[in-house]
């Protein structure tokens, strides 16, 4: 595979030899985070599961004077809080397999569940299997428009795309749900490409962790309150709004704004490491913020950190940016960065655009940078 990225005086190429050192850079990288792993990282973890139980504890306690709006509303936030905390920079970290070197059962990723409707086995299959070792490949990566939206102007366009902002607007109000659902593969059930076992224990498992997830938020934790009931409820409703906005903005400022890159699966066949590495650059977006905002993103504000380094801490990416960013000046590939406001602007924007039928609408220019398989390289001129 070879690069090119227009430059001042034409386009820049990379040749595979370069490709291949700057995975070894990154594996270098890599090894080095691996070999400082330690005391701190445990803290870290243990720290975080204990300000999330905190905020758990008191958002319950709090509830039981949720008759007063100012402790409603304070209720509302500790929850709020502690559902995001164990989602993202606890539940998705832990099940990445980032803490399995500290063989803590609890922490395994073989193991662990999280506070939402999801089963965790279906979400390691959907995003730890599919999204991250095909990420952002056409026909193969489902989290390009997770089979709802039209992200990317090789999506073909029909009439129902016209929705489109309604349908993003239903999928971040409830976001888990969209989650769970994702490994059914719909669109696969409906072509006959999925039998009727595979989906019946699918549906099994979401069944048994949605019923739980409903039984603890709408109607165990309610009735413990008592005359409060529909207060609580209300607030345990809430929460879960909360977190799944956030989530969805996280998610989707690191996947779709303005500059990612899709692939095919013909440019993508037979990837070397570098080239791998490559792919997970120019098809992922970071955030900028502040440490508080790392945290409450589970550290994926540092998504491009985060596609390179799927198993490591995702607590150590704000000290390997600097590097990631150094190397890709130094083979001038892009580093897409920007604020939050900046990349979700980025993102409806393309939400909305990519909703109309494409003559109506101008194209994106190209991409800086342009994968090319390296046998075609020779017809290219390179």
């Amino acid at each position: 595979m070879t690069i090119l990225t227009e430059t001042e005086n034409g386009p820049l190429v990379l040749s595979p030899d370069q490709i291949e050192e700057l995975g070894r850079e990154l594996d270098e990288l890599r090894a080095a985070i691996v070999a400082d792993l330690g005391e701190r990282d445990r803290e870290y973890l243990y720290s975080i599961i204990k300000a999330q139980r905190g905020f758990e504890i008191a958002g319950r306690g709090l509830m039981y004077l949720g008759f007063l709006p100012p402790f409603w509303l304070a209720a509302v936030a500790a929850l709020s809080v502690s559902k995001i905390l164990d989602n993202m920079e606890i539940g998705h970290n832990v099940m990445h397999g980032q803490y399995d070197w500290m063989r803590e059962p609890g922490l395994n990723s073989r193991v662990f569940e999280w506070d939402t409707v999801c089963p965790a086995d279906q979400w390691k299959h959907s995003h730890n299997y599919l999204h991250h070792t095909y990420t952002n490949i056409h026909n193969k990566d489902r989290d390009i428009g997770y089979s709802i939206l039209r992200m990317d102007e090789a999506q073909e366009w029909n009439v129902l795309r016209l929705g489109q902002p309604l349908y993003a607007f239903v999928l971040m109000m409830l976001f888990e749900w969209g989650v769970m659902g994702h490994d059914l593969e719909v669109e696969h059930i409906l072509a006959g490409k999925k039998k009727w076992p595979e989906v019946k224990n699918l549906i099994l498992g979401q069944w048994r962790k949605a019923g739980k997830q409903v039984l603890k938020d709408y109607l165990v934790f309610p009735a413990l309150t008592g005359p409060l009931f529909f207060h609580t409820l209300a607030g345990n409703v809430t929460a879960n709004l909360v977190r799944n906005v956030w989530a969805f903005a996280i998610i989707f400022c690191g996947h779709f704004p303005a500059g990612v890159q899709t692939f095919t699966e013909e440019e993508t066949a037979d990837e070397t490491r570098g080239e791998w590495y490559i792919r997970q650059m120019l098809g992922s977006a970071n955030i900028t913020g502040s440490k508080l905002f790392h945290i409450m993103s589970g550290n994926l504000s540092h998504q491009i950190e985060h596609h390179l380094f799927p198993d490591l801490p995702a607590s150590r990416y704000p000290e390997m940016a600097p590097t990631v960013r150094a190397l890709c000046e130094k083979y001038g590939l892009p580093y897409n960065t920007g604020s939050l406001g900046k990349q979700i602007g980025s993102v409806w924007k393309k939400i909305f655009k990519l909703a109309l039928p494409p003559r109506w609408v101008e194209s994106e220019p190209s991409p800086g940078v342009i994968v090319m398989r390296q046998r075609k390289a020779s017809e290219a001129g390179v």
